[in-house]
């Protein structure tokens, strides 16, 4: 049962990263987006990942931590590639006044 529970938590924390990662591609820039907390949540699932292998407890919930590890660092990629778009986009803008 606990299984379970542990999977429902990170199934629903998983399935806000796809709508934030398409987020990332339309909006095309990282204004409003916090990179501490990508962070953080990161190193929250680098420790769930860790924790479950020096606990031998690797099971299928495991593999639901990985996937939301992914999504977390897809975002984060996301997150440098639109900064540096912001970037350009504010350089032409006060390059052209």
């Amino acid at each position: 049962m606990s299984q379970i529970l542990e999977a429902c938590m990170v199934i629903c924390f998983g399935i806000s990263w796809p709508m934030n990662i398409i987020k990332s591609l339309r909006s095309r820039t990282a204004k409003g987006k916090s990179l501490l907390f990508l962070i953080l949540v990161l190193l929250g699932y680098c420790c769930a990942i860790t924790g479950k292998i020096i606990s031998d407890s690797v099971n299928w919930v495991f593999w639901f931590y990985v996937v939301n590890l992914v999504m977390v660092i897809t975002d984060i990629v996301l997150y440098y590639i639109n900064r540096k778009a912001d970037i350009e986009a504010d350089g032409y803008t006060h390059n052209r006044k």
